[in-house]
């Protein structure tokens, strides 16, 4: 951590402070772990004094450091060493991959993937088999995470090491998928994936393999320029992990804040709990005076995902179905409730329309309990299928719309497209309409359901194109970002959204020195140069936290 007075002089830049209408800057100065000034060079200069440092950045262009809006860093950081399987496109390939992880390391016991899509399932197909895996490895567990991480497809030795058979009860807003005779078939949905499969992985995972998936998480993020993360879905082993690594070194790589988990019981009592322990959790922190690590609010999941039919919609899907919410109405209302007097800021995943719906509804509860606040926040997650009127109540109550780019990348969308099958195919991700109706907006990208890059995501969020495949046909380009407004909206509106908009997310004197140097000008370069841009330096803090290598260090 920078502790010195000493200043720093940032020249020869082009620097964007993190506000889509703000002036361009040439130069910017650090003194210990804040911003000095911004402006031109000589003024800039001025304000540091003689006795600063002067760097050079080569006509490098400076943004806030991006601020990871919604993520999952110990989720992340396993994800990075499991079968990668997201661009399979049939189970043979998955196959293929899986038995190669298993020749590799014959000794292993058991094989985790990660990324499948329900498009590499058998047309007529819509779920798939423990049979499928079993056909080629059977005699170790083998767990594989959908690319949404709402379901897991699991072989047969794996429902057994996590004690899954026909009399396993269907936790609340889960299910075990059966055949006709109440065998499971290897496929667990929502939360049966959450409480089944992964409380069974997070129970066989030792402390050294949950401090290294932080390590490779953080890693990887300050290489993407990412200088500050919202991790939505803390729980008590990620959580560990965390405390574990900031009291080894008095910090964090970067700033962390935790909405924690909040699942459906079915007890009043014990969902009551849940929020109790995030209070707890949030004073202790709070009294030790750390900037690295607080509990901001509580995560709740309203509903699924569009690609399992599980998001709950207003009307069905193509084949008819429908889901309900994860949660019901009555049982979440006290929880956001107490949340809320509480001071914990609701975050709440919604996917589809219905369950979009129910969260405006939620806030509206709160505001009716505890009275109207503007410092409330309360963020609604993903979005993808989102009723106007809906748009139009967030606006009226001050919901911030927190979205993904990345997860309509066209490589990834023909069958959440298909499942839909109608107008409301044409009509997701509707940025322009949050956009016009002055909606706040931060950008992020839910790593590891979806590439973690940020440079990746904002060039989805500036022409609707793949960042998988560039070649394909751009979902609903004429509701895309500027450059600058992408860009706002990963840096100061994230902040914005995380109720850090003080002290981050800004080039600006005062605010925290997190900052990512680029080597392209995102405002006057083509989008498609995203795809091919580097993070040259990463600043958390005033210190420099990456440094791309160079050709001398080759």
């Amino acid at each position: 951590m920078s502790e010195s007075s000493e200043s720093t002089v940032y020249v020869n830049a082009v620097v964007f402070d993190g506000l889509a209408e703000g002036p361009r800057h040439e130069a910017f100065a650090v003194r210990g772990e804040r911003f000095l000034a911004v402006g031109s060079a000589d003024e800039v200069r001025l304000a540091a004094g003689t006795d600063a440092k002067e760097v050079d950045l080569g006509g490098s262009f400076v943004m806030p450091g991006v601020i990871e809006a919604h993520a999952h860093l110990s989720m992340f950081g396993h994800a990075q060493g499991k079968v990668q399987l997201r661009d399979c496109t049939t189970v043979e390939q998955i196959q293929e991959r899986l038995l190669k992880a298993r020749r590799e390391n014959p000794d292993a016991p058991r094989i985790e993937g990660v990324g499948w899509l329900f498009d590499a399932l058998p047309a007529g197909v819509s779920q798939p088999t423990a049979a499928m895996i079993d056909a080629v490895i059977d005699d170790v567990p083998v767990f594989l995470d959908a690319n949404d991480l709402h379901s897991t497809w699991v072989n047969s030795a794996a429902l057994r090491a996590a004690g899954i058979d026909r009399t396993t009860v269907d936790p609340i807003g889960g299910e075990v998928v059966r055949d006709e005779d109440g065998e499971p078939t290897g496929f667990l949905l929502e939360n049966a994936a959450l409480d089944l499969a992964l409380s069974y992985l997070e129970s066989v995972t030792t402390e050294h393999e949950g401090d290294m998936h932080l390590t490779q998480a953080f890693d990887a993020y300050l290489k993407a320029g990412v200088t500050g993360a919202v991790d939505m879905g803390m729980g008590e082993s990620s959580w560990a992990a965390l405390r574990r690594l900031l009291g080894r070194d008095g910090r964090l790589p970067f700033p962390v804040s935790a909405h924690w988990l909040i699942n459906p019981t079915g007890d009043a009592v014990a969902d009551l709990a849940q929020v109790e322990r995030a209070v707890q959790l949030r004073d202790e922190l709070a009294a030790e005076g750390t900037p690295w690590l607080r509990v901001a609010g509580i995560k709740l999941i309203l509903d699924g995902v569009i690609d399992a039919c599980t998001a709950a919609m207003v009307r069905p899907y193509a084949d008819g179905t429908n889901a309900d919410p994860i949660w019901n109405r009555e049982a979440v209302m006290p929880v956001a409730i107490a949340a809320d007097r509480a001071g914990l800021q609701l975050a709440m995943h919604a996917i589809g329309d219905a369950a979009s719906e129910l969260a405006a509804d939620i806030v509206v509860a709160c505001e009716q309990a505890n009275g109207e606040d503007a410092a409330r926040r309360p963020r609604i997650e993903h979005l993808e299928s989102v009723a106007p009127q809906t748009v139009a109540r967030m606006r009226a109550h001050g919901i911030v719309a927190s979205m993904q780019p990345v997860h309509c990348d066209p490589g990834i969308l023909d069958n959440w497209m298909a499942v839909l099958g109608d107008q409301r195919a044409e009509n997701g991700f509707p940025w322009d309409w949050f956009r016009d109706g002055e909606v706040p907006l931060a950008l992020g990208t839910d790593a590891p359901t979806a590439p973690h890059e940020a440079l990746h995501n904002l060039f989805i969020a500036t022409s609707g194109r793949s960042a998988l495949d560039p070649a394909l046909t751009p979902y609903r380009p004429e509701r895309a970002f500027t450059a600058a407004q992408a860009l706002a909206a990963a840096t100061s509106g994230a902040a914005f959204a995380g109720r850090m908009d003080n002290t981050y997310g800004r080039i600006a004197p005062g605010f925290y020195a997190n900052a990512a140097v680029l080597d392209l000008d995102p405002l006057s370069r083509p989008s498609d140069d995203l795809l091919s841009g580097s993070v040259l330096l990463t600043l958390v803090h005033g210190d420099v936290a990456h440094r791309a290598p160079t050709a001398s260090d080759s």
